[in-house]
């Protein structure tokens, strides 16, 4: 793992000055995991006016001792911000976020006992005689509280008593099933029960900083298992109570889950990497408890799609989501339903879902009901109707051979060739269109300018069902080629 070389000057020039500085926290985590780290933190026994007077480019504006310092690359383009802190104590935490009393000190011991977690509460310091060594320099490790063990285990664990961390700052409670998920690794069970004994204090937490942690929960590679943390460790009531109400509620019999676990599951198997994809796979059944009726003797659920995107909209604004992401997921959960069978769907009907769902998320709405097959137990993501429906969908969606391709319009042939509005425009353009087929460097303004003037003289009827002839070999070619890759 590489050490960036402004990183290795930063931590040079502050050694040379007579001070002590060590790399902290995540990156010193992802170095060990062998893991690229993507932020590099410092902390220093050095003062901020004190690093401040050996950097020119270092800015201070907070309380805290942390210097902001930037780094370029020869261009002098700014590729990061590294963090030099002072090494500091911390008391009281009346607003569950912020000390009430910070503290500088001299010695490291002090700074990393504040810290959240074991595996983030460690430190690499440059040594000629360290165990370490990254980018041809040697380090020794500081790790007072077993880091190292804990990253062997695979477990988050607390550093001291876990009440005391999550009194200073509740979505450390989060943050810890966010480590998990991203890592693989599980949560130490008496750092879980701390957890369950405080959950009710991230009411008090700003939910946007929620908003957050669950938006790189759902984007990490055990998004499903991360989840199903909040729901043990009693947190999930107070993000997302809607979800928990799906817990225990059975389905009909195209589903074997209770609506809780067919969201979480759809979830995991959710194929797309977006955020706001995969976040609509959780939510797309969230109206089922609320919508669930026995109707001669048959579980239904009917409208649950439109209750549920009238739910997740009053979700995600009470997560303070940006309008966009919101209005992303809200159409998604409205148009999970969507109908298609082959041979009953018509293009026409397919052009009216891409109207109504938005061509952009098209894809996304596949995702969705591969994810929604999967989470119900079903062993086959992408059956015939789906492959198909993507075939349709990319029919229809672009014409794949128009006279909109072309390099002119209509408009320039009546302005620039003095014609009138007629039939006549549409079948130089039909013309023109099959010369460009036949040879793509001729659309291009001027030759086909120069191409519409010759022809508006002559007779077009032979000229025109050519163009047509080749124009539908083309069509024909390309869907062809379409059909060969959806396999229909």
């Amino acid at each position: 793992m590489l050490i960036p070389e402004f990183v290795l000057e930063v931590i040079k020039k502050v050694s040379t000055a007579g001070f002590t500085i060590e790399l902290v926290g995540g990156c010193v985590r992802d170095l060990l995991m062998e893991k690229q780290p993507q932020d590099w933190d410092m902390a220093t026994n050095a003062r901020p006016a004190q690093i401040l007077a050996l950097f020119t480019e270092a800015k201070y504006e907070n309380d805290f001792g942390t210097v902001l310092l930037p780094w370029r690359d020869s261009a002098g383009i700014v590729l990061g911000v590294a963090e030099i802190t002072t090494y500091r104590s911390e008391k009281a935490y009346a607003d569950r976020r912020h000390p009430d009393e910070v503290r500088f000190e001299d010695v490291l011991e002090k700074d990393l006992e504040r810290r959240d977690f074991t595996v983030n509460a460690m430190a690499l310091r440059l040594d000629e005689a360290g165990a370490y060594e990254f980018s041809g320099a040697k380090f020794s490790l500081f790790d007072l509280f077993g880091g190292v063990k804990d990253i062997r285990k695979k477990v988050i664990r607390a550093v001291g008593e876990p009440a005391d961390r999550f009194k200073e700052d509740a979505l450390r409670m989060m943050r810890a099933i966010r480590f998990c998920a991203q890592l693989g690794f599980s949560l130490e069970p008496k750092t879980q029960r701390g957890m369950i004994k405080l959950a009710g204090s991230l009411k008090f937490v700003a939910k946007e900083r929620i908003r957050d942690e669950i938006i790189k929960i759902i984007i990490s590679k055990q998004a499903a298992e991360g989840i199903m943390s909040l729901h043990e460790s009693k947190l999930l009531q107070y993000i997302i109570p809607e979800l928990e109400q799906g817990v225990g509620v059975n389905q009909n019999h195209h589903h074997i889950y209770p609506v809780f676990k067919h969201n979480v599951l759809s979830l995991k198997h959710c194929p797309s990497s977006e955020w706001p994809v995969r976040f609509a796979s959780l939510l797309h059944d969230v109206a089922k408890p609320k919508t669930r009726r026995l109707v001669e003797g048959q579980v239904t659920f009917y409208n649950h799609e439109y209750v549920g995107a009238k739910m997740a909209d009053r979700i995600m604004s009470r997560l303070r989501f940006r309008t966009e992401d919101r209005e992303r997921v809200v159409n998604l959960v409205k148009n999970h339903m969507f109908y298609y069978n082959v041979g009953e769907v018509t293009a026409a009907s397919v052009r009216r879902l891409i109207s109504k769902v938005g061509r952009d998320n098209l894809q996304d709405l596949i995702h969705l009901r591969v994810a929604d097959r999967l989470g119900s137990g079903t062993p086959k993501a992408m059956p015939y109707k789906l492959r198909h429906l993507q075939y349709m969908m990319e029919k229809v969606q672009y014409d794949p051979v128009s006279v909109k391709m072309l390099a002119i319009n209509g408009h320039d042939l009546m302005s620039l060739c003095s014609l009138s509005p007629g039939p006549k425009i549409g079948a130089i353009l039909d013309v023109l269109l099959g010369e460009v087929l036949e040879d793509p460097v001729r659309n291009e303004s001027q030759y086909l300018v120069e191409r519409a003037k010759i022809l508006q003289s002559e007779d077009l009827a032979d000229l025109r069902t050519r163009a047509r002839d080749l124009i539908a070999e083309k069509r024909d070619d390309e869907d062809q080629d379409m059909q060969r890759r959806f396999k229909v």
